[in-house]
């Protein structure tokens, strides 16, 4: 949908709530476990997404950027919620915050370890956050 090729890095334990991007979406989940996701975008990457998916250039992070943010969080959170209900593991999520600026904070509401997944595009970077209670 967003006509980006993606290239998966490997995962890491985040240590910190700095955001390793320049917008983010953190949508809740509650089920079988309590936790959050976060989806953070560098802001090329979420201009270049953004652009592709409405079919004109995107220039500058604004309130359509923030909103695509929070519907590509919960497209990506969704799929994931699918797949672990497949498996017997049922998760509902709430509806997504986004939060922009340069160093925000994530504030994830599990107190497990933060596992981030980091993303490369050619049009930037994007990395995605889970942490679920212990």
């Amino acid at each position: 949908m967003a006509f980006v090729a993606i290239t998966a890095g490997k995962p890491y334990v985040k240590k910190d709530n700095i955001a390793v991007g320049d917008v983010t979406g953190v949508i809740g989940l509650t089920g079988v476990a309590q936790g959050t996701i976060a989806v953070t975008f560098e802001e090329q990457c979420i201009l270049t997404i953004v652009s592709n998916m409405f079919g004109e250039k995107m220039e500058e992070l604004n309130e359509d950027i923030a909103d695509a943010v929070g519907e590509l969080t919960n497209m990506i959170s969704g799929q994931a919620r699918r797949e672990l209900d497949e498996i017997g593991k049922v998760f509902k999520a709430a509806i997504p915050t986004v939060v922009t600026g340069k160093k925000h904070s994530i504030r994830h509401y599990g107190d497990g370890p933060k596992i981030a997944i980091p993303f490369q595009t050619d049009g930037g970077n994007f990395t995605i956050e889970v942490c679920f209670d212990r």
